[in-house]
């Protein structure tokens, strides 16, 4: 099997993403079943949209099962990699901080989890880790390059080397911008998490990208990674699509963020990621100019923030928010993938 893995990379790559998809469809009815017979289910916003309500007591963390597929459909194709170790490593760390935060808002019966300076802790401390590890282990450069100009901006120009073993280096802009990347996308997933399917079905066109980026860069592993993310993503759309029989929640939102991030730095597709998952951005940047504005002006620009409920709000059915942010994304994603190759010509 290794041998044939070998000669044919792609069979390898649909190989990963069939296994990814298989095994989350089979595992999640029984983690259903296993949420349902202990009363394990979302706790939606008061203040959300009152359609909302009728998905109160749905099962969630339906990540959980989308993560270990994940990561063990990577390893079917052979041993894995440095890069690959710590793509998993990060996104499984950032899975268990989510399950913590489902766990509490479990136990406490609201929608709230941990606190925002909770989260942002423990964010922090795996972005920093993740980005020290890409340069120091990976060899990752801290130069990202900035789309149609293709211009590289040196963000190690103010580095400090730890004389440790060969020496740890720490490009200090790099470090901060990778921790915006990681943070940024961990929590622009988790918002969009708000519709039945939406999440899931956006994760899974970028990763598709991703995955595209990695295989042409010879990064094999990278792309195992995103394909097996992807697949997982379309085995859970099966439960998770209107009306959804079990939620990602914030172990699933929260890791699929940071993986999308982390592909993004081991690719050195930093910025174009901002494009690839424009649609994440448009979501989280509702959010703020949303507070923003009201806490200047005490009026609101949308309906209702993040950006899904606004069109919902406006008289959009659920389905339709979705399929079409799903074609935003879509497109989003193809032109980011476009100016990547663009530039690389």
């Amino acid at each position: 099997m290794l041998s044939v893995f070998s000669l044919y990379p792609t069979y390898r790559i649909f190989v990963v993403f069939l296994v990814s998809l298989v095994l989350t469809m089979v595992a999640l009815p029984f983690w259903i079943r296993i949420l349902r017979h202990r009363e394990v289910g979302q706790q939606v916003r008061a203040d959300g949209p009152q359609g909302h309500l009728v998905k109160q007591g749905t099962p969630t963390m339906g990540g959980l099962v989308i993560l270990v597929m994940m990561a063990l459909s990577v390893f079917v194709a052979g041993f894995p990699s440095p890069a690959l170790i710590l793509l998993v490593a990060a996104t499984l760390l950032t899975g268990v901080l989510g399950f913590i935060d489902d766990i509490s808002k479990v136990v406490k019966k609201r929608s709230l989890g941990l606190t925002p300076l909770q989260k942002m802790i423990a964010q922090t401390i795996i972005a920093i880790a993740f980005c020290l590890l890409a340069v120091n282990w990976i060899g990752i450069s801290p130069i990202v390059t900035i789309p149609i100009a293709n211009y590289p901006l040196d963000l190690g120009v103010w580095t400090t080397i730890i004389p440790i073993g060969n020496g740890i280096s720490i490009p200090w802009l790099y470090v901060i911008f990778v921790f915006l990347l990681i943070a940024g996308f961990s929590n622009a997933v988790n918002l969009t998490d708000g519709l039945d399917g939406l999440a899931g079905g956006t994760v899974m066109v970028v990763m598709l990208v991703m995955a595209g980026i990695a295989f042409s860069l010879n990064q094999g592993d990278v792309a195992l990674f995103a394909v097996a993310a992807a697949g997982a993503c379309v085995g859970f759309l099966w439960f998770n699509c209107y009306p959804a029989s079990i939620f990602m929640g914030d172990t699933g939102s929260l890791a699929l963020g940071t993986a999308f991030a982390g592909l993004a730095v081991l690719t050195k597709t930093e910025v174009f990621s901002i494009i690839i998952g424009g649609l994440f951005v448009a979501e989280a940047c509702s959010v703020i100019i949303q507070v923003v504005y009201y806490h200047f002006k005490k009026k609101r620009i949308f309906l209702m923030a993040p950006l899904h409920h606004h069109y919902e709000k406006k008289g959009w059915s659920e389905p339709q928010v979705v399929i079409r942010f799903w074609i935003i994304s879509g497109l989003l994603a193809g032109l980011g993938f476009a100016l990547f190759f663009l530039g690389s010509m």
